[in-house]
Parts: C-alpha cells; sequence; structure tokens
C-alpha cells in the first residue's frame, strides 16, 4: 500500500507541473488539468471513451493471452534443454532485435486491417521478451535444487511444477511488467493505421480536430491503461510469488 501511496503523490506533483507549465505556456494545445478532465467528462458521457477504451483493452488482452502461454513453453523448454535450446537461439537472435513495430505495414498486408493485426504486432512484441526472460530464468535454476527434489522419487512433472514453474514465476511477472509499456506504446501506433477504433485512434483523431482537450484526455486514459495493468500484473505476482517481495 505504501507504495501506491508514493504512487499518488507522484501523480499529484506531475498534476501540478502540468498546471503550471500549461500558465506559463499560455498556449491552446496544452490545456490545464482542469480543461482535460472536463473533456474526459464530455467523451464517458457521450459513450465515445467507453467504446475506445473497450477495443484498446481487448487487444492488448488478447495478445497477452495468445503469446505469453507459447513463449511461456518455449522459455521453459529451451532453459532446460540445451539441445532444443541450440535449435531455438538462432531464431531468438534474429527475432528479438528486430524493430517490430516497423513491420506493422508487412503484417497488415498479411493479416488485413482488422483485430488480428494489431493483436498479433502487440502479441509479437510481448512473446519475444517472455521468451528470452524465461529461458534465461530457466537456465539458472540450480542443479543442486533439482537433485535434491529428484532424490525424493520427483518426475520430470514434478520438477517442472514443484521446482522449475516457481523459479522462474518472478521472471515471467518482470518480463510482462515490462513487455507491457512496449506493447502499449505499440498499440498505440497500431490503432492509427486504418482503424476507428482504440485510444490511439481516439488520440490523432481529436489531434487532426484541433480538439486538443479530448487529445489530452485520451493520452491520460491510455496512461492509466498502462498504469492498472501494470498495477493488476503486481497484484498476480503477489498472490502467486508470496515469497516475493513486489
Amino acid at each position: 500500500m505504501k507504495k501506491y501511496f508514493y504512487i499518488f503523490l507522484a501523480l499529484l506533483g506531475f498534476t501540478l507541473i502540468w498546471q503550471g507549465v500549461s500558465l506559463l505556456a499560455g498556449r491552446p494545445f496544452l490545456p490545464g488539468p482542469g480543461e482535460t478532465v472536463k473533456a474526459l467528462a464530455r467523451l464517458y458521457a457521450g459513450d465515445k471513451l467507453g467504446r475506445h477504451l473497450a477495443a484498446s483493452l481487448s487487444r492488448i488482452l488478447w495478445a497477452i493471452v495468445l503469446s505469453a502461454v507459447p513463449a511461456s513453453a518455449l522459455g521453459l523448454a529451451a532453459g532446460r534443454s540445451p539441445r532444443f535450446n541450440r535449435i531455438i537461439s538462432p531464431v531468438i537472435y534474429l527475432l528479438h532485435p528486430l524493430p517490430k513495430a516497423a513491420f506493422l505495414p508487412v503484417i497488415m498486408l498479411f493479416l488485413g486491417l482488422g483485430e488480428a493485426s494489431k493483436i498479433f504486432l502487440v502479441g509479437f512484441i510481448i512473446f519475444s521478451q517472455i521468451l528470452v526472460t524465461l529461458r534465461d530464468a530457466a537456465k539458472q535454476v540450480p542443479e543442486e535444487l533439482l537433485d535434491s527434489v529428484r532424490s525424493l522419487g520427483a518426475g520430470k512433472a514434478d520438477l517442472l511444477a514443484h521446482v522449475t514453474i516457481p523459479a522462474v514465476l518472478p521472471a515471467f511477472f518482470t518480463s510482462l511488467r515490462v513487455s507491457l509499456g512496449t506493447a502499449i506504446a505499440v498499440l498505440f501506433l497500431a490503432e492509427t493505421f486504418a482503424s476507428e477504433s482504440g485510444l490511439g485512434y481516439l488520440i490523432v483523431d481529436a489531434w487532426t480536430r484541433v480538439a486538443y482537450g479530448e487529445m489530452y484526455a485520451a493520452i491520460m486514459v491510455l496512461s492509466l491503461l498502462g498504469l492498472l495493468l501494470f498495477a493488476l500484473t503486481d497484484l498476480a505476482e503477489a498472490l502467486l510469488c508470496p515469497w516475493q517481495k513486489v
């Protein structure tokens, strides 16, 4: 709880700085927090905000679900099997450093302009980061620990369920937190291409209409969405990794 109190203080400080800069600038393209909140209320009242927020949240959640499971399985397999790691490592070294957002036009050519291309792009980023992190974490599981559990009669399934997975879970949540920030930034980019829904679309649409209050309101909501997902990741780690201090 103390951590979130400090987050609240940071938000309060940011709001005060924002208000001060807005007053000093005196420009219409930088409204203060009060005007932005009023624009946010108008968007909410018109049911515009809910529709776009639901679209962005749906894309993020589908991307996490569809990418985290196979990435975790491949990462664990590569981390515990040197033979499999020799096969998958070259692929990792080729794909992981690529600027994946640059492939958005190519992805849209293959998957079309609908939901699939946006979800795939976000999932591609999450997949890569989770795979690399879990592979490295699985490699670090001490062999002495595995041997001691084997001596008690544990089989491969027992070692996976009771040793390897608990050992790499904190690394999984760390990679998920790192991925979320990147994924939301890329989601914004994806929603500005051939899209009529999502917070990214709403931001650019407000910008083109010179509705700066709505633009900042949508940016605020996108930021809060990232903060909410980050907090939910912390909560999941606290529940599944009670030995960790989150």
